[in-house]
């Protein structure tokens, strides 16, 4: 059962970055320029959320699954970290856009700060990935409570 919740965990992470690579990729102005920020979003965003809440469900799985490994792992809690935030930022983001179109499509020209976010928000997915592939090795790092056994 677990290489098949793998599998699906894994094809939400496909989904859930492909569709916030599309959005990044309208902020940046390299794709999508002849549609609104909000076009794109309206496009993009439900594919987001719902690989955003399959992503959820299956990782609660694989942790239910192998609890000492997950809890143990310092890439478990930097990966959730990581999680949290860019959970945090994409909704709170999505709100924004539909809220105040017009003051993001002039900040995308206008603000290099803007573009450089959407360029962290690549390096955070990949970090995302990074830990959540790294959680079977994390013995290297050592245990978060190195007293336990697991």
């Amino acid at each position: 059962m677990i290489p098949a919740i793998q599998s699906v965990h894994i094809v939400g992470i496909a989904t859930a970055v492909g569709s916030a690579f599309m959005i990044v990729m309208r902020v940046l102005g390299w794709m999508g320029t002849d549609q609104s920020l909000l076009d794109v979003q309206r496009r993009f965003w439900p594919w987001l959320a719902g690989a955003f809440w399959v992503l959820l469900a299956t990782g609660g799985l694989l942790v239910l699954a192998e609890p000492p490994r997950e809890f143990d792992a310092i890439s478990f809690w930097l990966k959730m970290a990581l999680v949290a935030l860019m959970a945090t930022l994409a909704f709170t983001f999505q709100r924004s856009v539909r809220r105040r179109d017009q003051d993001w499509e002039s900040a995308i020209v206008s603000k290099a700060g803007v573009k450089w976010a959407a360029l962290a928000t690549f390096l955070v997915w990949a970090a995302i990935i990074f830990l959540g592939r790294f959680i079977a090795y994390d013995t290297v790092w050592g245990r978060v409570f190195p007293g336990l056994k697991a």
